[in-house]
């Protein structure tokens, strides 16, 4: 049975995948396209199942689920879009994110309502937050992006895919990026990524080709759930080096999938190899987008989403 489900327009590869299930998808529009009001975004290559509506006609939609994904959209969207009955619909709560300011001592926002489920993305996540009262749970990542993508390697060269990395910080490890750049050749791609040098925002539905022809994707990721990136790198055949940090070191076997380190020296190492070894690189993202294709497909993927859906329906 195909459901009628409204979420916010926060993260756009996420929502990409999410709705893969072919459900009645809503998204939230406001003239000023504040944060999650953006509706299908520009060019957008989502499902024609997935319809913008009104944030003040909300209301008149005769919907079965809600999915919040940030504390705004939890406390103060649901009260302003929503109506009273909507508001006791049944809920989850999507956390992309690892807790911050402390990865062990942060409350989740969530944390006191068992009425909502709680849906983390990696197990990491659901370790550093005090998920408090609410039912949590794990569904791991997936991707939708174009099948016909695959890696070539061609281009002798690192590429990191982050939005905003020197605003970000030590987080995002952009002092990092910034000190192996200078050992190895390596660029970076993502919104502002123009202003140190790299390549700029380039729309989703064309930077994986891009992507695919450098040699590695490189994650400086000091502190996240498992990047998107990284997923997206692997299902296309594209070796990974990164930090052993986060859910990193349950995904990428060293020398099989690429590689992960703490030690900055033994990154640069091994960025170097891959750059001087296509013929190795070519074997490791081989081994990545198997493990791809069986950890994070979008079939188990949609799958373990739609078990959910109809759990939290099933008495309505």
């Amino acid at each position: 049975m195909k459901l009628n489900i409204l979420i916010w327009h926060i993260h756009g590869a996420y929502l990409t995948a999410i709705t893969q299930t072919e459900h009645n998808w809503y998204l939230p529009v406001r003239p000023d396209r504040a944060e999650g009001y953006i509706g299908r975004g520009e060019g957008s290559t989502l499902p024609d199942y997935v319809r913008e509506v009104p944030a003040d006609r909300v209301k008149d939609l005769d919907l079965d689920l809600i999915i919040y994904q940030t504390p705004h959209n939890y406390t103060t969207d649901k009260v302003e879009i929503l109506s009273e009955t909507q508001q006791q619909l049944p809920g989850i709560y999507l956390e992309h994110n690892t807790p911050e300011p402390h990865p062990t001592h942060t409350l989740h926002p969530a944390s006191g309502d068992t009425g909502v489920q709680l849906v983390h993305v990696t197990q990491y996540n659901r370790l550093m937050w005090d998920n408090g009262q609410a039912q949590a749970e794990v569904i791991e990542h997936s991707v939708a992006i174009d099948p016909t993508v695959q890696y070539t390697g061609q281009r002798a060269e690192g590429i990191c895919a982050i939005n905003n990395m020197q605003h970000r910080g030590r987080i995002a490890g952009y002092d990092l990026f910034e000190t192996l750049r200078k050992r190895v050749p390596l660029t970076t791609v993502g919104m502002d990524a123009g202003a140190i040098g790299g390549l700029g925002e380039i729309h989703y539905r064309d930077l994986h080709r891009t992507v695919a022809n450098y040699r590695f994707l490189f994650s400086p990721m000091r502190y996240s759930s498992l990047p998107l990136a990284v997923i997206e790198a692997m299902t296309i055949g594209m070796p990974i080096v990164a930090l052993a940090t986060t859910e990193l070191p349950t995904v990428i076997e060293n020398g099989i999938h690429g590689f992960v380190s703490n030690d900055p020296d033994v990154l640069a190492d091994r960025m170097q190899y891959l750059i001087d070894h296509p013929d190795e690189a070519l074997r490791m993202g081989a081994n990545a987008q198997q493990l791809a294709r069986t950890r994070f497909g979008i079939g188990r993927f949609v799958q373990d989403w739609n078990h959910l859906f109809s759990r939290l329906t099933a008495s309505v």
